[in-house]
């Protein structure tokens, strides 16, 4: 009851006040009270405006801050990927690089067939009753893989094809204690036999007292005894033991396949290794 009583009366005030500016706006007299009012006003204006700026400044820092942010995590994404590909593309290269080599080892030597194997696995033991050193390729029995089948790569001899599964095969490296090769010397053509060694090196022996090996020498295989090819490479001789109380002098050669860092090789699927024992045993049941 009381607030609608006294609504007339508000009602009156705000017109009076309404035609009191209005009259002293007439008489001029607002200009003075618009500059008293501004001039008092400024300092608050002026701090609400630094306010309002600041707040809209730190608005759109952070607007940048995660804009930059999101920027950084798309170029972090983008060299990850970029250092993916260049990681796949070296290694595209590198066995393009290795296939290449291969092929012009093929190339020049055209008397054998080849099949080409990437090695899959690797054992290196320490009992010296057992294999000490060879590798598992991925070619086996249905690719017409066989044992006693030659491996080698481009710079030189790896081994032979000791077991062979359906689509897998192991191969006896060179430089196993349980690997022989009959070989020679390039050079004088001084023949010996090429044994792997316990620390995986190689040893020739059975060289003639009276022959003449120097280190530098070449070793290649002579395809003695029928087991592999001739002419292919094994390594060079980097040192001499002779001594006058042994009937043999002995050498050591550093292989030029590097095992340790086997790939991509070949295995000789032409050739077929011989028997000599096996095939006298066989002519003489055939005369008997």
């Amino acid at each position: 009851m009381t607030a609608a009583k006294n609504r007339p009366l508000f009602i009156g005030l705000i017109l009076a006040l309404l035609f009191l500016g209005f009259a002293l706006d007439r008489l001029g007299y607002m200009t003075r009270v618009r500059t008293f009012a501004q001039t008092a006003l400024a300092p608050l204006q002026e701090v609400t405006t630094g306010v309002a700026q600041n707040v809209s400044g730190r608005l759109e820092q952070s607007q940048s801050l995660q804009l930059l942010q999101a920027r950084n995590a798309e170029l972090e994404a983008l060299n990850n990927k970029l250092m993916v590909d260049n990681v796949r593309l070296r290694e595209l290269e590198r066995e393009n690089e290795l296939l290449r080599q291969l092929l012009n080892y093929t190339r020049s030597n055209l008397q054998f067939s080849y099949q080409t194997t990437t090695v899959i696995g690797r054992s290196i033991g320490v009992d010296p009753t057992n294999l000490l050193y060879f590798v598992y390729v991925n070619v086996g029995a249905r690719d017409g893989i066989a044992e006693n089948m030659p491996v080698i790569t481009d710079r030189g001899l790896v081994g032979r094809v000791t077991a062979v599964g359906p689509n897998l095969a192991q191969v006896l490296m060179l430089i196993d204690p349980a690997s022989a090769v009959n070989a020679l010397i390039q050079n004088s053509r001084v023949t010996g036999l090429v044994r792997g060694n316990i620390d995986g090196t190689l040893i020739m022996e059975r060289i003639p007292q009276d022959a003449k090996v120097n280190p530098g020498d070449i070793v290649l295989t002579s395809g003695l005894g029928g087991n592999f090819p001739d002419k292919l490479v094994i390594g060079q001789v980097t040192e001499v033991v002779k001594r006058d109380q042994d009937m043999f002098q002995t050498a050591r050669i550093r292989p030029t396949v590097d095992f340790g860092k086997l790939e991509t090789m070949l295995i000789i699927t032409s050739f077929q290794p011989i028997d000599f024992e096996a095939e006298i045993l066989r002519a003489q049941e055939a005369e008997n």
